[in-house]
């Protein structure tokens, strides 16, 4: 019997069985166009509005899979793993996610022309799926080619985690996903890993995508306090409104018109990464505006200042997120006698990084304890994949640290200090060793660094 290799399975094309997948999943969305297209309906032309939301989906899914069609499954291009993976998911999923809505319309009936009715509620709330999953489509595949193993998430911190955690790959199913970031970010089984998934799996597939996670880690930036941040706002915070629309936002907000200062916020729908907060002016108008690029917990800080968010929902208790504002935390590398002795020897410093001897160590490498500069480790990780530059074990994940120097005492203050400098907790670190790989390192990031114009050079 053949054996398939390793690089036909990389590159495998989609089968007859996807192409019928979606050809179904275009009749579908026809269909469902053909629905709430219906006049009895009356859909809001505010986003999401599904008229227009269905057929560009319908557009952009015969646009993205048109290389792969060819004269058949045995002619189109042949994706590879991952690209082909992330196809496989999408298209089920928004099947699946087509069918549910058709059959809201089969089961409502009549009860769909009513704005009120459960099945409208539902429907709104399918109609925020259908645009995360255009959303993603586009992010993924910009300009209708695959480039999803490219994608640059927005933040520096969040990048290095998906690269360390999952290299190019541009989906991972949840679970690998939530193993992964319990061991930087830890939380706990049962209900807040159910409440986790439903805020970062926007399109509700059981998977994540590296588009999904720049959403998740936009929203709720710092990285240094992600899940605390998602805890407060998202949790807890009752000014939080997930799935709701601009049409819902104003009619909840309405319910408040009555005292001013009443504010909810949601997840923009419109710039996707950002959100959206609404509240009632003095004079009971009803304003939403985009705080852009800025953290939440400072948005709402801000507007409390101004007089703008003081009553979540109209609630009267209005949850204090300064804590949220404090400044990063970095862990403590004290520096002993004898590593300070020694390096002294050497004519140097322990707090330089021995890559650059530039700048000094700023980052401590897990699970081996290395420490670094940031620029240095990012540099590595962009060309020599996920190890250690000093042991080469995998990299779990990276933490921000402050060397504290060693600083020589006189003999007085030596003798007056004895007992508090035994009782001094010290950081072990395993940078005692690096000197037996310290001059490979330096050279292979000398050889990266002369590359990168040529590289560029080349590029243009």
């Amino acid at each position: 019997m053949a054996t398939t290799s390793s690089e036909e399975k990389a590159c495998q094309r989609p089968t007859n069985k996807e192409h019928r997948l979606v050809n179904k999943t275009l009749r579908r969305l026809e269909k469902l166009h053909e629905s709430c297209t219906d006049p009895r309906l009356g859909l809001r032309n505010s986003p999401p509005y599904l008229p227009e939301l269905v057929p560009d989906t319908a557009s952009a899914l015969r646009r993205v899979w048109e290389p792969y069609r060819g004269l058949g499954a045995l002619t189109g291009r042949a994706p590879g793993e991952d690209e082909a993976a992330y196809l496989r998911v999408h298209a089920r999923n928004l099947l699946d996610k087509t069918d549910r809505a058709l059959l809201l319309f089969k089961e409502g009936k009549e009860k769909m022309f009513e704005e009120t009715s459960s099945y409208r509620l539902d429907l709104t709330k399918l109609s925020l799926l259908f645009s995360h999953m255009l959303w993603e489509l586009k992010a993924v595949f910009p300009g209708d080619r695959y480039h999803g193993d490219a994608y640059k998430l927005t933040k520096t911190e969040a990048r290095d985690f998906w690269r360390i955690s999952f290299g190019n790959k541009c989906i991972v199913r949840w679970s690998s996903f939530a193993e992964k970031l319990r061991r930087v970010h830890p939380f706990q089984d049962g209900m807040e890993t159910v409440a986790l998934k439903s805020t970062v799996d926007l399109t509700c597939n059981d998977h994540v995508s590296v588009f999904e996670f720049d959403i998740f880690t936009r929203l709720f930036q710092p990285w240094r306090s992600l899940l605390r941040n998602w805890n407060q706002l998202a949790v807890t915070h009752p000014g939080y409104m997930a799935f709701i629309t601009y049409d819902q936002a104003v009619s909840r907000l309405e319910r408040n018109r009555h005292k001013p200062g009443s504010y909810i916020f949601r997840l923009s729908c419109t710039r996707m990464g950002q959100w959206a907060i609404g509240h009632v002016t003095g004079e009971g108008d009803i304003v939403q505006t985009i705080p852009e690029n800025t953290p939440l917990y400072l948005a709402l800080l801000l507007g409390h200042s101004q007089g703008c968010y003081l009553y979540p929902d109209g609630q009267d208790v209005n949850p204090d997120v300064s804590a949220l504002n404090r400044p990063e935390h970095k862990a403590k590398v004290k520096v002993t006698r004898e590593q300070y002795e020694l390096y002294c020897q050497a004519g140097t410093s322990f707090q330089l990084c021995k890559i650059c001897t530039e700048k000094d160590k700023d980052t401590r490498i897990e699970p081996c304890g290395h420490l670094v500069c940031r620029r240095c480790l990012d540099s590595w990780l962009k060309s020599s994949g996920h190890t250690c530059p000093y042991c080469r074990c995998d990299i779990e994940g990276t933490e921000a640290v402050d060397v504290a120097p060693y600083r020589p005492k006189h003999k007085k203050e030596k003798k007056e200090n004895e007992e508090e400098e035994e009782e001094e907790v010290v950081v072990e670190s395993a940078e005692d060793d690096d000197h037996e790989d310290i001059e490979l390192v330096v050279k292979q990031m000398a050889a990266l660094r002369k590359k990168a114009p040529e590289r560029k050079v080349a590029q243009q």
